[in-house]
């Protein structure tokens, strides 16, 4: 069965439904290693981001299997329930939606704050730096930080696209994604880039705060792209960058 070009429409989807089909058709054997990402993105004629979003739901649906160093590869058939992500918009489609939308509403909140909508959001600053020190989950400061500023626009038809954009974008997907890349440096880089947005907030600095949401959304794709590289792909023995980040993983638990 040959690889065919994909239509862009459900891009992520779409690529995981070819190569469960090229799976069920024997091209690729139970144990056997994937084609490289950049070559499944060469010959279905689709970016890498999309293939990553196709090979994460497909480790969701156990059909391959991430071999940290190795590459990833074809699972054995096995009756299990997995969660069904097949709904989800892609995680990096979520990331650019909300680069396009949120860089926005943070230029408004700071042309359009209160002194007294600024609070809640200086709170969820502090609140995850104690997380972040404590090493406990930031989930809850981080959505409390973006929904923030989305009230302090004064614009309430904004408040819930925030809410439906992060509702939406924490999907078994993006669970994969954090399970597989949050680290206590990525944490901490979120809580700087948090800081940075609140400063332009403080100081009214419209254009400056669109630049901070944005910079902190482009960095989130970089290095979630980055660390997917470092998990799967040495074609020989064991990525001496993933094993020191291996190592410093396993001494922060």
């Amino acid at each position: 069965m040959p690889i065919r070009t994909v239509e862009n429409q459900r891009l992520y989807r779409q690529i995981a439904d070819q190569v469960t089909a090229l799976i069920e058709a024997g091209e690729f054997a139970h144990g056997s290693r994937l084609p490289s990402e950049r070559d499944l993105a060469v010959q279905l004629g689709v970016s890498r981001p999309s293939v990553r979003e196709a090979l994460i739901a497909l480790e969701i649906e156990g059909k391959v299997e991430v071999r940290v160093g190795a590459g990833i590869f074809v699972a054995a058939p096995r009756p299990v329930a997995v969660p069904d992500p097949s709904t989800e918009a892609g995680p990096f489609e979520h990331l650019r939606a909300r680069w396009l939308i949120e860089g926005e509403i943070a230029a408004e909140a700071a042309k359009n704050a209160q002194a007294e909508d600024l609070v809640p959001i200086r709170a969820s600053v502090q609140d995850m730096q104690n997380r972040v020190r404590k090493e406990l989950p930031t989930e809850d400061s981080d959505r409390a930080f973006h929904c923030g500023i989305a009230k302090a626009t004064h614009n309430s038809a904004l408040v819930p696209v925030v809410h439906d954009l992060w509702g939406r974008g924490r999907g078994a997907i993006w669970r994969r994604m954090e399970h597989h890349f949050q680290t206590h440096d990525l944490r901490t880089a979120t809580l700087e880039d948090h800081r940075a947005i609140l400063d332009m907030l403080e100081t009214a600095d419209a254009r400056g705060a669109r630049a901070a949401m944005r910079h902190h959304l482009d960095r989130v794709v970089r290095e979630f792209s980055r660390r997917w590289d470092l998990l799967k792909e040495t074609e020989t023995g064991i990525n001496p960058a993933l094993q020191a980040l291996a190592k410093k993983r396993g001494s922060q638990r």
